[in-house]
């Protein structure tokens, strides 16, 4: 069943169930679907690994704005856009523990031959297409850091 498809029917469900937030969020993915679905060279149809990179987008918007959210004191907002993360996120593969993540970036450095700080930009273009949607940029950059500065 295709992400979109999905969707729908998720979108039917939370209408039925009366469920806001989950819908607001629902009917945005879907939203993000339909504009790359009509984008000029998209064919009308988006791939498996478009859809992840749109929902890693979306996930990693509403996680800034709900960090700005939390400094201003604006906790209200705040819970929505965490809210929606968590629906959002129920459409992406499970995240990697921080464990799991130090031993597949173990292996990522050991197949670059990376040994100093200054090797990060091979492990990190090599990690982020590996570990796509299991990880976000930010936590991998910081064990990567910590990991080649060790080393």
């Amino acid at each position: 069943m295709s992400l979109k498809t999905q969707i729908e029917a998720d979108i039917k469900k939370a209408m039925l169930a009366k469920q806001k937030d989950e819908l607001k969020a629902l009917r945005a993915i879907k939203s993000m679907i339909m504009l790359a679905e009509t984008e000029k060279g998209a064919g009308g149809g988006v791939s498996a690994d478009d859809e992840m990179k749109m929902l890693i987008k979306a996930v990693k918007q509403r996680k800034d704005s709900a960090a700005i959210y939390k400094e201003q004191g604006r906790d209200d907002l705040y819970e929505i856009e965490m809210a929606e993360v968590k629906v959002i996120e129920q459409y992406l593969p499970q995240q990697l523990s921080t464990e799991e993540l130090r031993a597949e970036l173990a292996k990522i450095i050991e197949q670059v031959g990376a040994s100093s700080p200054k090797d990060m930009g091979k492990v990190m273009g090599m990690a982020s297409k590996a570990l796509a949607g299991k990880a976000d940029g930010k936590s991998i950059s910081t064990v990567v850091k910590e990991m080649l500065s060790n080393s």
